[in-house]
């Protein structure tokens, strides 16, 4: 949790910085012309931290299990549960470049004086709960009352995995600010802020009572950000991004096992490297 005040603290630090105002039109890479803006896309990838959450599982069946003469249904919460990321770093050279952890960014900065901008950003982060966990239950399972601590794993109980991505994708306003120039303007060093919103959309892998299933991705909830770091341009059209980001999400409606459902929020703090392509316009 440490690192995610330290985020929001550099995004307080260098949006003072970028409140700032220069000349009429935007001092800034690849822009030139008045009324004309930067087109960019942008390819990267991701390391996260987790903070803990309490995963509710509900099933409203009114099914009788035909082997066990149990009730389908449950309506039970795990408390404080700890999960990791899946960064795939290794098989990036290796295999396909979307197995990683990777993030995409689809933007557009406005050439006047505010240098703002506005961009589509998504991340394919990995929420992996921690296998062999001692954590509380609480609620009802198959008809019965359940109220102690619990080994949690596949094997007895239960895995949990958005591991094909707990996804965030935000729509988001920018603010940048050159901070180092070289004298032939082919060199930029620029601060940025993003603040956005949007939607999680998990593809959720979870094992509950023996039962396995592997889901479809769906929108599943909301998710609200803010990112800040430095911007290297080199030579108009190429840049390298590092940002650090604090994102909560908000997953309201996660497909589980049946029937049933899930939900849980969270907060994530990323570390984030891209590699870009801008346009002038």
């Amino acid at each position: 949790m440490n690192k995610i005040f330290i985020s929001f603290f550099l995004v307080g630090s260098i949006s003072n910085l970028l409140a700032q105002e220069s000349q009429d039109i935007c001092n800034c890479p690849a822009q030139s012309k008045v009324g004309k803006g930067t087109f960019y896309f942008s390819w990267g990838y991701n390391k996260d931290w987790y903070s803990k959450s309490d995963i509710h599982f509900k099933n409203t069946s009114t099914a009788i299990n035909s082997t066990t003469g149990q009730p389908e249904s449950y309506d039970f919460t795990v408390y404080d549960v700890k999960a990791l990321d899946r960064p795939g770093f290794k098989t990036i050279l290796k295999t396909d470049l979307t197995i990683p952890q990777y993030v995409y960014r689809i933007g557009y900065y406005f050439n006047d004086k505010r240098d703002l901008g506005v961009e589509i950003n998504f991340d394919h982060t990995k929420y992996i709960m921690r296998n062999w966990q001692t954590l509380h239950v609480e609620g009802t399972i198959h008809g019965q009352q359940v109220n102690k601590d619990t080994l949690i794993s596949p094997d007895n109980f239960l895995a949990f995995e958005h591991s094909d991505g707990a996804n965030f994708l935000l729509f988001n306003i920018m603010k940048r600010k050159p901070l180092l120039v070289s004298k032939n303007k082919k060199h930029w060093l620029t601060g940025v802020v993003k603040v956005g919103a949007g939607m999680v959309i998990p593809k959720t892998r979870v094992q509950l009572f023996g039962e396995t299933l592997d889901n479809r991705f769906h929108v599943a909830g909301y998710c609200a950000g803010v990112e800040t770091g430095f911007r290297y341009d080199a030579f108009k059209y190429v840049f390298l991004e590092y940002t650090a980001k604090g994102v909560f999400a908000d997953y309201r409606n996660v497909l589980v096992i049946g029937a049933g459902t899930a939900r849980h929020h969270f907060w994530t703090f990323e570390n984030i490297l891209t590699l870009g392509l801008q346009f002038p316009l």
